[in-house]
């Protein structure tokens, strides 16, 4: 008997510990894969797992940038049992019954990035502040504009797809601070759907349709490389400059050639490894209403509809792209 006893005391033990032990799995979630963007993402996400010891890190995405895609990647995840899902939008709406029914089963929803609305999610961490990446974007162009020499030029911006929500919030924040910068004639804003090969053609149609057009802003990280290549291969350097939000390894060739100035990001291995740790804080339950932490990063200060910023953009230019090419 009392070995019997002894044997089942072992084994609720052996549970509990288990239990206490238990690998965290949390789903970081791209808006499709293969993005450089994306993977940098990623290898923050693995270096907060690594720290954090008991989580493991799923990064997945479609192969595609449509909700439906990801939708089925959602589901499976859901199907998986992940404890999180940590995901960078293709629709603000769309993606909310789904990650309702995460929500549902238990597993803790963070939007980063491009955010889902508040019913689909806990929290939404913003790369920066929304109204100050608006604004770099617009004084970039401005930038650039008398760089050509001129106080007066069209302008034209190369979005991602027309429901991808941080564009379009970004995209609102420029209009905003237009009255602030006279100079720029804001022609048109041309989607490139975060494809290479649209947002080359996109740019291409721009330079015909707009035969004055001096600036192409892009906060796009995938259409700010095609738009300076195009501009490039259309012979367009010292007529038309490229800016916008871009990654400094995918963009340090644009800025040597002359078809970019300047240009914004946050760093995605930061956010990767912030949204991460978001993430994990819920799975925890030590996240408050207010704040919630991200690691070195610090506390991330939310408001009431659980939005929070991680940190301001930086501008590269020719004197620091070879650094920081090297990093992301």
């Amino acid at each position: 008997m009392k070995t019997k006893l002894s044997l089942i005391l072992t084994a609720i033990t052996v549970a509990l510990s288990t239990s206490a032990y238990a690998e965290v799995k949390i789903a970081l979630v791209a808006k499709s894969l293969g993005n450089g963007f994306f993977e940098a993402a990623n290898v923050g996400a693995q270096e907060a797992a690594k720290e954090l010891g008991d989580v493991k890190v799923i990064y997945t995405g479609p192969t595609t940038t449509t909700a439906e895609a990801q939708i089925e990647v959602l589901n499976g995840l859901i199907a998986q049992g992940v404890d999180a899902i940590a995901i960078s939008a293709n629709d603000p709406d769309a993606l909310v019954p789904v990650l309702k029914k995460a929500m549902q089963r238990g597993i803790k929803v963070v939007s980063w990035d491009s955010g889902v609305a508040p019913a689909g999610r806990q929290i939404h961490l913003t790369p920066s502040n929304n109204e100050l990446i608006g604004e770099i974007n617009v004084k970039l162009a401005d930038d650039a504009l008398k760089t050509l020499n001129t106080e007066k030029g069209d302008v034209a911006i190369l979005s991602a797809t027309p429901t991808s929500t941080n564009q379009n919030i970004w995209i609102g924040e420029m209009k905003k601070v237009l009255p602030k910068y006279p100079g720029i004639n804001l022609v048109t804003v041309a989607y490139g759907d975060d494809l290479s090969d649209k947002s080359y053609r996109e740019t291409v149609g721009l330079l015909k349709t707009y035969p004055d057009l001096k600036v192409i802003v892009s906060p796009s990280s995938v259409g700010i490389v095609a738009a300076a290549q195009a501009v490039k291969d259309q012979g367009k350097i010292g007529k038309v400059y490229v800016t916008g939000l871009g990654l400094p390894s995918e963009m340090a060739g644009a800025v040597k050639s002359g078809a970019s100035k300047s240009f914004a990001i946050w760093n995605p291995i930061d956010l990767g490894y912030a949204a991460t740790y978001l993430a994990n804080d819920l799975v925890k339950g030590t996240a408050t209403k207010t704040e919630a932490d991200m690691g070195r990063m610090g506390k991330l200060k939310l408001d009431k509809e659980g939005n929070g910023a991680m940190a301001e953009p930086f501008i590269y230019d020719a004197s620091n792209i070879d650094q920081f090419s090297k990093i992301f």
